[in-house]
């Protein structure tokens, strides 16, 4: 791609990853856990250059839900005081019984968006995320069913190979939308390298999503940007703004995306345009 093909390129669609479901307020007070803190951070992110919410639901106590009634809960508050801010719900399992994962897609309306992860993980010490083959094709095509985009999760090298086995077994409708991730554990070794050549390893006319766990959040929403390709931020995957100095909010690591892709030339999409961009 020449610099002149990549200035005209599509927007970057920017996500913002509200809350997850794994650490809460104990590693970060500015992170929102109630529905009603959701749905204001949702907004602030839009203000600051989000097209993209990704939601995890959580109880009262703080605790991550899967409850249908408490995404809709979250989707409310965001419809209320965002504008028109896409949403997606986590499908993730980390800790889950399988039965839960459907349960976030199944909101009277839909998300327009829902993750969906191409294999197991670990996390931390104790936790562990199963995903065979035949969840992953359930929840696929439940989200078929409900009108909903799957955004394919990637944390590494075999789930890169689940992708393309995916699309063996199913039809995905185009363009494919994988999140290619980086960080330590089951994740991909966050080097430059290995960002290259998961791009170079994608269906032919996939779009990309560059996630870096903590640290490495900065410098790969920086090269997935330089790249061609779209962004994930938030405290979800980063609690802090840097070393030594928490995060004030998701939209402060959004603000902060957005000055590098206005400084690197890429415009940054608006909901309606990441919508067309997504065929959503």
């Amino acid at each position: 791609m020449s610099y002149e093909e990549f200035l005209a390129g599509e927007p970057v669609i920017v996500t913002a990853a509200l809350t997850g479901g794994v650490h809460g307020t104990e590693a970060n007070p500015n992170l929102p856990e109630t529905p009603e803190e959701i749905g204001r951070a949702a907004a602030a992110a839009e203000e600051a250059g989000a097209s993209v919410v990704h939601l995890h639901a959580r109880r009262p106590n703080g605790e991550r839900s899967f409850a249908t009634e408490r995404f809709a809960e979250i989707d409310d508050a965001v419809q209320r005081y965002a504008d028109n801010v896409i949403i997606q719900h986590s499908t993730g399992g980390t800790g889950a019984p399988a039965g839960k994962r459907h349960l976030p897609l199944r909101t009277d309306p839909s998300p327009e968006m829902a993750s969906l992860d191409m294999g197991p993980l670990n996390r931390y010490d104790h936790l562990t995320s199963e995903n065979t083959r035949a969840m992953v094709d359930a929840l696929y095509e439940e989200m078929v069913e409900r009108g909903i985009k799957p955004e394919l999760e990637v944390f590494n090298d075999g789930h890169l190979n689940e992708v393309h086995s995916l699309l063996e077994r199913q039809e995905l409708a185009e363009p494919v939308y994988a999140t290619l991730i980086f960080g330590d554990g089951t994740l991909t070794r966050p080097r430059p390298r290995n960002l290259l050549n998961a791009i170079d390893n994608l269906p032919d006319g996939a779009h990309f999503n560059t996630l870096g766990f903590g640290p490495h959040q900065l410098p790969f929403a920086t090269m997935g940007i330089l790249f061609g390709g779209h962004v994930r931020v938030g405290l979800e995957d980063n609690v802090y703004y840097q070393r030594g100095e928490l995060a004030e909010s998701n939209a402060q690591l959004v603000e902060r995306v957005v000055r590098v892709a206005n400084e690197l030339g890429r415009e940054v999409a608006t909901p309606d345009q990441a919508r067309d961009i997504l065929d959503l």
